[in-house]
């Protein structure tokens, strides 16, 4: 998301705040953006892809509910819950997507979770 009075002609790196943490982007915390400036941080991807990917931790939405990175009403599929943010969700095809993305980066020193 975008930090509430930035202006979008001119936008730093304390602009861009993640969804589901509310901190803002850094070198040192990565980011992944979703739809229409929705971001995940990659610390938040890490719980995420950790309770869904690797633990089976998983919310279902709400009706009307959608994931906060791709838009989308799925109540068919794994969603991860923000414990920062509990009206936002990202969907299990975003999270994962979303790991691919950091991890793959060569620029960023994130990589996905294993169980362990």
């Amino acid at each position: 998301m975008h930090r509430e009075g930035a202006d979008p002609l001119n936008m730093t790196a304390d602009d861009f705040l993640c969804d589901f943490c509310g901190q803002h982007w850094r070198e040192d915390r990565p980011f992944v953006e979703g739809h229409r400036g929705s971001c995940i941080c990659g610390s938040c991807l890490s719980v995420a892809f950790s309770a869904l990917a690797l633990h089976g931790i998983s919310d279902t939405p709400a009706e009307g509910e959608a994931c906060a990175l791709c838009l989308l009403e799925r109540p068919e599929v794994d969603h991860w819950r923000s414990p920062v943010h509990e009206d936002k969700l990202a969907c299990v095809q975003c999270v994962k997507r979303s790991a691919g993305v950091l991890h793959k980066d060569d620029e960023v020193a994130w990589q996905k979770p294993v169980k362990g």
